[in-house]
């Protein structure tokens, strides 16, 4: 039997085995020709392919695991729409450099002490001035100049401040329904 052909009769039964979700024959590479039930699968692949069951037809039943679990657990805090969008924002912008959770990195700081009515950016006037013309000084980019609008900004300081004020803990929050 040739290579070319030995590998198509491989290639078929593969695809049959995983198609119908049976375990594939295991055989021997010493072995020039692949076992009969293989082989007549294979034969049977290739010479009607509309007679292969369709994937995931008997796959019909609903998943009984549990949603929750130790590494997936369900929120701590429900936030309203534009909190909830101020942290995927956060998290897609601004989170490489000030951290996951707004804790800080040692690239930027964590802005958790920076909201805060003493700090450095003690409200949202201020915040919006840092984010939109940035601290070039210090490597943050103008965010306004890279596509992000104020209104943008506006609900990453929502998300902000609640980790400043304690309002919110780490992780992601949930969304409140409206």
């Amino acid at each position: 039997m040739t290579h070319q052909r030995h590998f198509a009769l491989l290639a078929a039964a593969f695809l049959v085995s995983s198609c119908t979700r049976t375990t594939p024959a295991l055989r021997s590479h010493a072995s020039d020709s692949p076992p009969a039930d293989t082989a007549a699968a294979a034969a049977t692949a290739t010479a009607h392919p509309a007679a292969l069951p369709s994937p995931r037809a008997e796959d019909s039943t609903v998943a009984t695991a549990p949603l929750r679990d130790a590494y997936h657990t369900a929120p701590l805090d429900t936030v309203d729409g534009r909190t909830y969008q101020g942290w995927k924002y956060f998290n897609l912008n601004c989170s490489r450099c000030h951290g996951e959770d707004v804790m800080g990195t040692t690239l930027a700081p964590h802005l958790i002490l920076s909201l805060k009515p003493d700090g450095p950016i003690p409200n949202e006037a201020v915040f919006l001035q840092t984010v939109c013309g940035g601290r070039p000084a210090k490597g943050m980019p103008a965010w306004c100049t890279l596509g992000l609008t104020p209104a943008q900004i506006d609900t990453i300081y929502a998300y902000v401040k609640g980790r400043s004020d304690a309002k919110l803990h780490p992780g992601r929050p949930a969304r409140r329904a409206q």
